[in-house]
């Protein structure tokens, strides 16, 4: 019986399939374009139940409206192929089934199962995380690599997924100590140089994150769009704390925005970045026109909150009539949900919409009041402590041009605890002991900050 690259029993595979699905496997894993391979393996070999997953798999990744009848494809094949296939891959055909039923619960429940009876199959640890991930449940996200830790101890990509779980469950101390054994296996390990960026930045350790991540840019060749900009616009975050805005214009221009503008994460990347840009006063002149261009699509797209949320804002800030299309649809989708998603539709995300929208066209007193209902619990929203400070910031800025100026100043002190010498907030929070008649402490405020 064939193997996979990790070791995991294959049903059935030519072996130009048997590469695909090494390809997807590893790539997978490793961030990689060459995942994507599998999709030629898959239509070469339809006899690979394997290889029609992993294709079905790849589809539904894009996030998108429509991948689900292009996955279908690809499940109708695995189905039939599936008379040989072992226990791990009638599992996983089932998860298939799942996902494009849009039974996430299902999904994860059939991984747990998976995890559980072969914890080689990194892949699926791997899948299960990005589900969590997707939900916010970064206990989940921990609690599945550690389950995997003890069946694959010198995989690099292990030590990965354990590193972003301590880190989002902020064990900053572990998740570092996990990232660091990720790289010494292997210096080219994106998601643990991901992780320690997010260490360095949860502790304010920006002259060094801004080191790191410029040495470690070096080995980000052949990654998928994803993980290559998304490594990109940490390091851009580290810049704008510096004050470094052209660093930051760089970053956007020549690395966050550009590799695929019309995939789901490139589009949310994009849209972040601008706006944290424009909150630390820096214009970003037409930027967002092009953003907007390449999420017309958007207009009803509920697939996911924490990419629906950013949709929102960037259509909205570039003044399309998109954005009221893509309101409505949450509306809508608030109010029909079914019960695994109803409470974050109309409990956070509904609100969290209302106060980005009202932010992108000026209304800031309405800002402040629907961000202040949704942001407490706006990791159910899905996406990590770094991405959902985005709507921290927002409620921030939304405080300063309301002259909130009490409120400001509790805020921005608070967030000085991880970005104490950070030039916008220091030039922040100096105008804003100006306002409330404290010019000593504006003067410190305003003293301290990078040279």
């Amino acid at each position: 019986m064939a193997q996979d690259a990790l070791g995991n029993s294959i049903s059935a595979a030519s072996d130009a399939a048997l590469s695909g699905i090494d390809d997807f496997v590893s790539g997978f894993l490793a961030y990689e374009k060459k995942a994507a391979n599998v999709l030629g393996a898959a239509d070469a070999d339809p006899d690979s139940t394997i290889a029609q997953i992993y294709a079905g798999f790849s589809w539904m990744f894009l996030e998108a409206a429509g991948a689900e009848d292009q996955a279908a494809l690809y499940l109708a094949r695995a189905q039939q192929s599936a008379g040989g296939a072992n226990r791990r891959e009638i599992m996983m055909l089932a998860q298939l089934e799942r996902w494009i039923a849009g039974d996430i619960p299902g999904v994860q429940a059939i991984g747990e199962q998976i995890v559980d009876e072969f914890p080689t199959d990194l892949a699926s640890a791997k899948l299960h995380q990005y589900f969590s991930f997707n939900r916010g449940d970064a206990a989940s996200m921990l609690r599945i690599a550690r389950k995997i830790e003890a069946s694959s101890p010198e995989n690099p990509h292990v030590h990965g997924m354990l590193a972003f779980g301590y880190e989002q469950m902020h064990e900053i101390e572990k998740a570092e100590t996990a990232a660091r054994k990720a790289l010494s296996l292997k210096e080219k390990e994106p998601w643990a140089q991901h992780a320690l960026a997010h260490v360095m930045l949860s502790q304010g350790r920006v002259r060094e994150g801004v080191q790191f991540m410029g040495d470690a840019s070096r080995t980000w060749v052949d990654l998928n769009s994803f993980m290559y900009t998304h490594n990109w616009w940490h390091k851009a975050l580290f810049h704008i704390s510096l004050g470094d805005e052209q660093s930051v214009f760089d970053a956007y221009d020549l690395h966050v925005w550009g590799q695929e503008k019309d995939y789901s994460q490139d589009q949310v990347g994009a849209v972040s970045l601008l706006a944290r840009m424009e909150i630390a006063g820096m214009n970003v002149g037409n930027r967002w026109e092009d953003v907007a261009n390449h999420m017309r699509s958007r207009a009803r797209d509920t697939i996911q909150p924490f990419l629906t949320i950013q949709y929102l804002y960037g259509l909205a800030r570039a003044e399309r009539v998109e954005a009221d299309l893509l309101m409505q649809a949450v509306e809508e989708k608030a109010r029909s949900a079914d019960a695994f998603d109803r409470l974050v539709w109309h409990d956070v995300v509904l609100p969290g919409c209302r106060g980005v929208l009202a932010h992108a066209r000026g209304n800031y007193g309405e800002a402040v009041r629907y961000l202040s209902v949704a942001n407490p619990r706006i990791a159910q929203i899905g996406g990590s402590h770094a991405q959902r400070d985005l709507f921290g910031q927002i409620l921030l800025d939304a405080h300063l041009k309301a002259g909130n100026w009490a409120i400001a100043r509790q805020l921005l002190e608070m967030r000085r605890t991880w970005d104490p010498d950070g030039v916008p907030l220091n030039r922040a929070l100096a105008m804003v002991y100006e306002k409330l008649g404290k010019p000593e402490e504006a003067a410190q405020a305003a003293a301290r900050r990078y040279a």
